[in-house]
């Protein structure tokens, strides 16, 4: 396939796939396997950033340190946009304001699910993005970087489902807005294969970026929800599963090698 369709293929698939998954998990799955697959997808996520996509950023850009310091600032840049969400979500949710905590109304009509939709398709064209930059750097990169933006978009989606439907939309209605939201990862992906087919320059930079996203998701968002479970067995379950993440990139990467 021609890298165009492949990420076309990959953006579209990628997104819808993850939305479907999401709705299985949300709408029928016990609630104790999103534990599972957050700790297996904070395993693909540092899987494809250490395998992949930071040693082929070095090699593209043929700078360790330019590299290094494109993920310090994404990783700080991210650190800063998640503030500026959380601050902006504040009064509508539990939040901490000079040392006391405030409960508001749970029911907002609506008005939660509504920002969960806007951001989630930010995210998602923004993904379209980095997909886009790691196909046109190396199909076997873009690859490897889509498994691992569905592995964690599943549970994301998942919990944005739930938001949703406590927001008070349907079932029916949660899965057409999560759809149309997907879309975005489409029409990223597209923007980013025409802009950046004249800015090759620019690619190494969206691979650091891409990494940074990453390495922050699984670090700053996802491994904290780990430690609610201190257990022997709850942490053995944990590790297996983050091990099985990066080894299902490493896998991927190797069938890659064979079709790219």
């Amino acid at each position: 396939m021609s890298v165009l369709a492949w990420v076309v293929v990959s953006s579209f698939v990628g997104g819808a796939l993850s939305v479907f998954a999401a709705a299985v998990f949300a709408f029928a799955a016990r609630p104790s396997w999103i534990g599972g697959l957050v700790s297996y997808a904070i395993g693909a996520l540092l899987g494809a950033v250490f395998l992949e996509i930071l040693p082929h950023a070095i090699e593209v850009s043929g700078n360790a340190h330019t590299t290094a310091a494109t993920v310090l600032a994404g990783i700080f840049g991210f650190f800063i946009l998640e503030k500026l969400v959380l601050w902006r979500h504040c009064h509508h949710e539990t939040c901490e304001t000079h040392g006391v905590m405030h409960e508001h109304d749970a029911h907002d009509h609506g008005r939660s699910g509504l920002m969960i939709l806007v951001g989630d398709t930010f995210h998602n064209f923004v993904d379209g993005i980095l997909i886009a930059a790691a196909f046109l750097a190396d199909v076997q990169l873009g690859i490897i970087t889509a498994v691992a933006i569905i592995a964690h978009e599943i549970p994301q989606e998942v919990g944005d489902f739930l938001i949703l439907l406590h927001s008070g939309f349907t079932k029916s209605r949660a899965l057409a807005f999560n759809l149309l939201s997907s879309a975005a990862t489409l029409v990223g992906g597209l923007l980013a294969y025409f802009a950046l087919q004249s800015m090759q320059n620019l690619i190494p930079v969206f691979l650091g970026l891409a990494a940074a996203s990453m390495i922050y998701v699984a670090v700053a968002d996802l491994i904290p929800g780990l430690h609610k479970r201190v257990g022997l067995a709850a942490t053995i379950e944990q590790a297996a599963l983050i091990a099985a993440g990066v080894a299902s990139i490493a896998l991927t990467e190797w069938l890659a090698r064979g079709y790219a």
